[in-house]
């Protein structure tokens, strides 16, 4: 009854053209420039945190550019190779594991802190190593980085933006992952191994950039630091915008939110947020299962199987991810993320159906000339559709759909499952392909169609809400 008692006294009450949340009785009208404006403090930590999956993204396309000239020089084995790439989703795991509580418990900028001193030792190890154990070190470190990174950089900027904005800035942060994997397959093309690990520069604008942001508002509020969330709400919203009605809802919210129970992995399994839960996993099996970690660490290796040379395989399949991630910003307020999401999925569906034709011809040896476009345009429509929606969305829904009061957990969970599914992916990749070229991205396909469906009976639309209106709706919905 206290449960259902919450969920009336957080009630959304949604009219047309006017979204009001009514928390204890006083209802808010969000309609002020608090709720709009972009200000020079709200960019600035836009960009740092982009910086952060940047450089997340730059340690997952490392290692493929990096590979011959790490054998040659260190004189690794294929295998010793293998464990050095590998390290990495371990790395990935342990953060993911922490991610939630660690960013609970010391806040989300001090989290962003940590993790860059992880790049920076990670990719200092990996330049300076001289054998198999410090490149393994360094990898894992990098892999502990980004597994923080992965939770923490859709959370902040969830819980700093106006709803109006929260859809677009983290769509473009997010997309900066798949984004700088590509830009290190370009780079490593014409740099050798230890200069392209010195080239990880967003790390070290992400440690400046951490001087000059502040931390999350709603972290604030839920520790009870109420003179420094107001100051902080203030800062992001501009000085001279009144921020009382908003920071009274976020108070009043988290405040109401923290009575239902604690933060513990435990109090995740309860009825209440099984619909959560059931959206946010989901979610993450829709992104890894899609293949992009098949294409990501052995694109490489699809290249010299359709006879694409390597070099001019990733300068065009780079092409379209900029104006993908621009045109993903723009459409995920206009479409929402639902509708975005499906369309993403379908041509992540649309990229493998042509990636797997192209191998299922060349088998039968017809129309073997058309093998390396056919290739080409299925990896290039496969990363453009991730680029416009699969690789940002999820984090996106995750960050929003959760309460304050469990986030820490729930997102720990997903993104557990996220490094997990990301594993499987990798390491089975190469067993698929020996069993049938054309099967493997037949499979991917057939997952990315599952993912449209997925989206369509049991992902929530949250555009233009507060994070409050999406979650006191969720608790009424569950």
């Amino acid at each position: 009854m206290e449960d259902e008692e919450l969920a009336e006294s957080l009630f959304v009450a949604q009219q047309p053209g006017n979204i009001r949340i009514i928390s204890n009785g006083v209802g808010s009208n969000d309609t002020s420039a608090s709720a709009s404006g972009v200000t020079v403090v709200l960019l600035l930590s836009a960009f740092v945190t982009a910086c952060s999956a940047f450089t997340g993204g730059f340690v997952v396309g490392y290692s493929a550019p990096a590979e011959s000239g790490i054998l040659a020089d260190l004189g690794l084995s294929t295998a010793e190779y293998s464990v050095f790439g590998s390290t990495m989703t371990i790395g990935g795991m342990i953060g993911a594991v922490i991610s939630g509580k660690l960013a609970d418990i010391i806040g989300r900028k001090n989290t962003m802190w940590i993790l860059d001193i992880f790049y920076i030792m990670g990719w200092l190890a990996i330049y300076f190593a001289k054998g198999a154990w410090l490149l393994d070190l360094g990898r894992l470190s990098l892999g502990f980085g980004f597994g923080l990174t992965c939770f923490v950089a859709p959370t902040y900027l969830s819980e700093i933006t106006p709803k109006i904005l929260r859809g677009g800035f983290t769509s473009v942060t997010m997309a900066m992952i798949p984004f700088s994997l590509t830009v290190a397959y370009l780079i490593g093309s014409v740099v050798n191994w230890r200069a392209l690990a010195l080239i990880a520069i967003p790390c070290l604008l992400l440690l400046f950039g951490l001087f000059f942001i502040p931390e999350s508002p709603r972290w604030l509020a839920k520790i009870g630091r109420e003179m420094e969330f107001e100051a902080a709400l203030q800062r992001l919203r501009g000085k001279n915008v009144n921020t009382s009605e908003e920071a009274a809802d976020i108070k009043d919210y988290t405040e109401n939110i923290q009575q239902i129970s604690e933060d513990k992995i435990l109090h995740l399994f309860q009825q209440k947020y099984a619909y959560q839960l059931i959206v946010g996993i989901g979610l993450m099996v829709l992104q890894q299962f899609g293949g992009l970690y098949g294409f990501a660490f052995y694109m490489d290796e699809i290249f010299e199987l359709a006879g694409v040379p390597s070099i001019i395989g990733f300068i065009v399949v780079s092409i379209p991810e900029i104006p993908a991630i621009a045109l993903g910003s723009i459409l995920i307020e206009k479409f929402g993320r639902r509708t975005l999401l499906m369309i993403s999925a379908t041509g992540e569906c649309l990229g493998c159906v042509l990636t797997g034709l192209s191998f299922l011809l060349q088998s039968l040896n017809w129309w073997k000339e058309a093998t390396p476009t056919l290739v080409l345009s299925g990896i290039l429509v496969f990363k453009a559709s991730y680029s416009l929606g699969v690789g940002a969305i999820p984090w996106i829904i995750i960050s929003e759909i959760f309460p304050i009061n469990v986030k820490g957990s729930a997102g720990s969970i997903c993104n557990l499952v996220n490094w997990f599914c990301s594993l499987l992916v990798s390491y089975t990749f190469n067993f698929l392909v020996e069993w049938s070229s054309a099967g493997t991205f037949f499979l991917y396909a057939s997952m990315s169609g599952l993912g449209v469906l997925f989206t369509a009976k049991l992902v929530p639309e949250t555009r233009w809400r507060t994070l409050e209106e999406i979650q006191a709706s969720l608790i009424t919905h569950s």
